[in-house]
């Protein structure tokens, strides 16, 4: 059986752990060759082994998306390496510990610059080469933080926490990016859509005990039980960049067992 992605080229932003990790080991198991980008070398190169040593084909490059140089740079290498870039995945993201009214300007700029300014400069970059090849496929990362507010029994479920101003913000703005650039792409059979993904296990949404930051909002405003994992958001991502979603642009797909809670 054919290979959903084979002959493909796919970038993945923020590779090196959690969704972007899974988001490599699924598109090269489907074929693609992938060029993996992250900030930290020795994390990116550990899931670059590990993919090659299940028979994929994956090159680490060190890049920081918030970067326009950057950016710039590891895509032209990719496009060296593999000829030309069919799939993005702008995966790579945060937040921020600094909550509103007290968030700082650097703050609130730096959180906003790695999600929505990374998502900008990454697609932009891509874009020409998409172009080029006939066509290709996008898939951004948002939240459920661009939809959902949070209520006082919400803060105190979560012990007064709740993710950043600039995080919300940030999610929002990928995801009228998203409908902006599927819009533009349209013409061009690019395809851009995008996944708010909900209580998934990753190393940066866990506590100590293993448990997402926010279990106890989630496990009351889910409607399946349990928390999901990277790799459900990974296939999510497979099948809106793969053909079995050649009819599909410009969507917001929730990922996250059914949260029905929005303000």
């Amino acid at each position: 059986m054919a290979k959903k992605l084979e002959g493909r080229v796919a970038i993945v932003t923020g590779g090196n752990s959690g969704i972007g990790e899974a988001a490599g080991h699924v598109f090269a198991r489907e074929g693609a060759k992938v060029a993996l980008m992250a900030r930290r070398k020795s994390q990116g190169q550990r899931v670059q082994n590990a993919i090659r040593s299940e028979g994929g084909e994956a090159t680490f490059i060190t890049c920081d998306v918030s970067d326009r140089e950057a950016v710039d740079a590891a895509v032209a290498e990719t496009v060296e390496t593999y000829g030309t870039v069919n799939v993005l995945a702008n995966n790579a993201g945060g937040g921020s510990a600094q909550n509103f009214p007290n968030e700082d300007d650097d703050d609130f700029d730096a959180v906003l610059r790695q999600n929505l300014y990374g998502t900008f400069y990454m697609s932009r970059a891509v874009w020409p080469h998409m172009v080029a090849a006939g066509g290709g496929a996008i898939v951004n990362i948002s939240s459920l933080a661009a939809t959902m507010g949070f209520s006082k029994n919400t803060l105190e479920l979560t012990d007064g926490n709740t993710v950043s101003s600039s995080y919300y913000a940030a999610k929002a703005g990928v995801e009228g990016f998203t409908r902006c650039t599927a819009s533009t792409g349209g013409q061009h059979n690019i395809r851009v859509n995008c996944i708010r993904p909900g209580q998934a296990i990753t190393p940066g949404a866990t506590n100590d005990q293993g448990d997402h930051y926010f279990k106890a909002f989630f496990d009351q405003n889910q409607v399946l039980d349990g928390p999901g994992q990277a790799e459900d958001i990974a296939n999510a991502m497979l099948f809106l960049v793969s053909d079995d979603a050649r009819f599909v642009t410009g969507e917001m797909l929730n990922v996250d067992g059914g949260c029905p809670m929005k303000l």
